[in-house]
Order: structure tokens, then C-alpha cells, then sequence
């Protein structure tokens, strides 16, 4: 495994880190704690250190898994959780951004995650007017004196999200969480430029492209109604779909599986720290972590380190 440094934090995290929406139960799979654990097991046997979740990915149901899965190895484990919203069923969720809603949510994550702290607390998909709340991060800001946070980050719903990338250090925010992809290369035109100059950490979620860029799935592919996928609709599906095997047809080098090209190539740009790919069960976990072969080695991957040079 390779570790870089989260931006201001100091921490070192691996580059593959752990996603667990899936652990909430929408993505067409319904998990038990076994095999969280057995998720989580590989994932750190690879060297994997960084773990992403929410407190919307289920009631806190992704935070218990986990809590329960690491309890007794809390200190080798990074965890990245958010605030500022609830679940209340499949892809159904309310907003929470006032002050003493966010700072019950934190208590709930800290119960859900059997931990005494948090790694990294991040403002989930809240909009410049609820970003716009001086209490709010004064508060936060107190947590962190008291212990019960050590870095505060913010995952931007819109890759174009400038204001909030910018405003960032005056937060305290020392992360931002973006969607960055080889199908979203939104944020090469300026959250990513704005992330090097502010030395932000970046993570990277929906690497893949919310599976798309996995590499299994073909034109006419038809996801079941209780993945979120579901939702595009089959027009966008399809036209993602086609894009993917043109990618494939024309980019992916011979003998390389397109998941580790896929990660690797979000890996290349020189502002992301961490890629944040979600996982089902052991063997894609493992898949994952293979994608630092490349990273190590770009001349394995010349299309993924051209990316890192032109696209910011």
C-alpha cells in the first residue's frame, strides 16, 4: 500500500480507502456484521487505513457496522464520518445543518462507532446558505477542543463548488470530498487548481463511477429497484454504459483490469490524496488495493499519469 499526507491534517492515509454506503443497504445488497467484517479484515490486511461513511448511510447503520468490526483495533483505522442529514428510507433523506441537530448527530455517530473520537468530521452536501453559519463552526470548533474531533472536512455536493473549496480555511476545514471520475472530470477546471493552492486533502469519492467503471457491467445492464443506480433512468444508463466501453475499447491498456485503471487514473491527478471506492465483499476489496501497482509504477499506466499532468 502506498500512504500520502491529507492535506494540512498530517495524517497519512493509504490512497485506496474504504467506502461504505453499501453497508446502509442500497445498493441492491443487504450486509450482516460477518461480512463487514470480513470487508473490513482485507481491507486492512491490504494496508488500507482510511474508512468513509455517513451518518445517513442508514439510520447510522454503516457507523454501527463498522464501530462493531473495529472495535478492537480503533487506533489502526482512520475514520471519515459526516453530518447533516437523516435516513428515512431508501434514498429518502432530511436536512439537519442547525447547530444542536448536528451536534446530537455527532453524539450518534460516537455511540454508533463505539469511539471516543472522530478522525475526520465532514459537512455533507449542505448548501453555501447552510455552510453560511458562523455558530455552526464555533461549535464544532469546541468539539475538537474537547477531544471528541480531531479534523474537520467538507464534502461538496457539486463538483463546481468553489465558494465552499475556498472558503474552507476559514472554517477550519482541512479536507474536501468531491465526486472525480474518469466519466466526472468536472472538478479538473477549478475545485481541484483550488485544492493545491489551499493544500486541501482530497478525497475522491465514487471513483468508479458509482460501479459503472468497474468493468462487469455492459450495454442493456438493468439495475435492480433497490440500487440507487436505479434511479437515472435508462436513458442516462445506457449513454453511460456506451461511454464506459468506449473507454474500455480505447484506453484501457491490454491484461489491466479497468477498476484498478479507474482508480489509478483518479490517482495521477496531483491534487488527490485518496480514492474512496466502495466494496461488496473481500474480492473487491483485494481488486482495489491492486490498484497501486500502477500507481507505483505510471509506465504500467501512461494514459493515468498523462492525466495527472494536463488536467490541473
Amino acid at each position: 500500500m502506498l500512504y500520502r499526507v491529507l492535506g494540512k491534517t498530517g495524517i497519512k492515509v493509504s490512497v485506496i480507502g474504504v467506502g461504505t454506503w453499501q453497508f446502509g443497504g442500497e445498493w441492491g445488497k443487504t450486509f450482516t456484521q460477518k461480512e463487514v467484517d470480513r470487508i473490513l479484515g482485507t481491507a486492512g490486511d491490504e494496508g488500507m487505513n482510511l474508512i468513509d461513511t455517513a451518518e445517513c448511510y442508514g439510520d447510522h447503520s454503516s457507523e454501527a457496522f463498522i464501530g462493531k468490526s473495529i472495535a478492537r483495533k480503533r487506533d489502526d483505522w482512520i475514520i471519515a464520518t459526516k453530518f447533516g442529514h437523516k435516513f428515512h428510507g431508501f434514498t429518502e433523506r432530511s436536512r439537519h445543518f442547525d447547530v444542536d441537530e448536528v451536534r446530537k448527530q455527532l453524539e450518534d455517530s460516537l455511540r454508533a462507532l463505539r469511539t471516543d473520537y472522530i478522525d475526520l468530521y465532514q459537512f455533507h452536501s449542505g448548501t453555501d446558505e447552510e455552510f453560511a453559519n458562523d455558530a455552526l463552526w464555533i461549535m464544532l470548533d469546541k468539539q475538537i477542543d474537547a477531544g471528541k474531533i480531531r479534523h474537520i472536512g467538507l464534502s461538496i455536493k457539486k463538483n463546481s463548488n468553489l465558494f465552499q473549496t475556498e472558503s474552507a480555511p476559514s472554517v477550519g476545514a482541512e479536507t474536501i470530498q468531491l465526486v472525480y471520475n474518469r466519466l466526472d472530470r468536472q472538478p479538473e477546471d477549478d475545485v481541484l487548481p483550488a485544492c493545491r493552492r489551499l493544500n486541501l486533502g482530497v478525497l475522491a469519492r465514487v471513483p468508479l463511477a458509482s460501479g459503472f467503471l468497474a468493468g462487469k457491467y455492459a450495454p442493456g445492464t438493468v439495475f435492480p429497484e433497490n440500487d440507487v443506480r436505479s434511479g437515472r433512468g435508462a436513458t442516462e444508463t445506457l449513454r453511460r454504459l456506451e461511454e464506459v466501453e468506449q473507454i474500455k475499447n480505447t484506453e484501457l491498456p491490454a491484461k489491466t483490469k479497468m477498476a484498478s485503471w479507474a482508480l489509478a487514473w483518479c490517482l495521477a491527478h496531483p491534487a488527490v490524496t485518496c480514492v474512496i471506492p466502495g466494496c461488496k465483499d473481500e474480492r473487491q476489496v483485494r481488486d482495489n488495493a491492486r490498484a497501486v501497482r500502477l500507481v507505483e509504477h505510471p509506465q504500467r499506466h501512461p494514459l493515468a499519469a498523462q492525466a495527472g499532468k494536463t488536467s490541473g
